[in-house]
């Protein structure tokens, strides 16, 4: 039987969130400790683990046929490399910092600085498009303490939280762009693969909605249904139904995660009482 290889980080938040995501799409994992490859019990899946910055190649070469990367990685490494699915996890930007006890006005104060990386192709494009010419020392590893020993004047790296730059007495001047997991394909995917992919995007997909939606169940006074209804949305429209008790009637319907407060005070306002709120595991549109 045919089955779809897929590449996703050995170690590390993003292993961690990609096994995540294909568990809740169904697919199990029959993964051991310190395991590189591992095949799934009840779909056509096989899983590599590899070093991140290793995908794009094994992607390229057409060792595995899809892949979960950080966006970051694909930008530094594989941008001839097509993503068909931008997955929502992973968050992080890529950014220049310099000491906090640096004054800084703009990007052209790195010019002729030495700025230490990981990621030399990203920091030199960007310096490019702004006209700024500065000297690159690439490190593999952690570059936040390049500046304290004097190998470099700046840093480009990934920052999340922003707590490992505070530890290094570092501060963000610069986000260079913006990064999440995405599901990224071979360029030398077979036709049948394809079809395969077809059902983990649509997997995916309904995963990535259910996370955005909230269900939410509500009463409202029938007098009062009609402004209710207006600041509703809904995969289509909402559902009411009548209650035992007369005069009122129970409201269903799907709220977006990013504006469900703004959405839940103004249904209150309207009259809506006993809002009941729910997770939603799985939303197939």
């Amino acid at each position: 039987m045919t089955k779809i290889r897929i590449a996703i980080q050995k170690s590390g938040r993003l292993n961690e969130d990609s096994l995540s995501m294909l568990k809740d799409c169904g697919i199990s994992i029959d993964n051991g400790k310190d395991q590189l490859k591992a095949n799934a019990r009840n779909f056509p899946l096989e899983v590599f683990y590899l070093r991140n910055g290793d995908i794009p190649q094994y992607l390229r070469d057409g060792v595995v046929d899809i892949a979960i990367i950080g966006e970051n990685v694909l930008i530094e490494k594989g941008e001839d490399i097509d993503v068909v699915e931008k997955l929502g996890f992973s968050k992080c930007k890529v950014s220049l910092a310099v000491p906090k006890a640096m004054k800084y006005g703009s990007i052209n104060d790195f010019e002729g600085k030495r700025i230490a990386t990981s990621y030399p192709n990203t920091v030199r494009n960007y310096l490019n498009e702004k006209g700024v010419k500065a000297e690159l020392h690439i490190i593999n590893g952690s570059v936040e303490i390049a500046p304290n020993i004097g190998l470099a004047d700046a840093i480009c790296d990934i920052v999340s939280s922003g707590s490992t730059l505070f530890k290094n007495n570092l501060k963000e001047v610069e986000v260079m762009l913006k990064s999440e997991a995405v599901l990224a394909v071979s360029p030398k995917i077979s036709e049948e693969r394809k079809k395969i992919l077809k059902k983990i995007q649509f997997r995916i997909k309904s995963v990535l909605q259910a996370r955005q939606s909230k269900y939410v169940l509500m009463n409202a006074p029938n007098d009062k249904l009609d402004a209710v209804l207006r600041l509703l949305p809904g995969m289509r429209s909402p559902t009411v139904l009548p209650l035992a008790e007369e005069g009122w009637s129970s409201v269903h319907t799907v709220i977006n995660r990013d504006t469900f407060w703004e959405v839940i005070d103004e249904l209150k306002q309207a009259g809506a009482e006993g809002i009941l709120v729910c997770p939603i595991e799985k939303m197939v549109l």
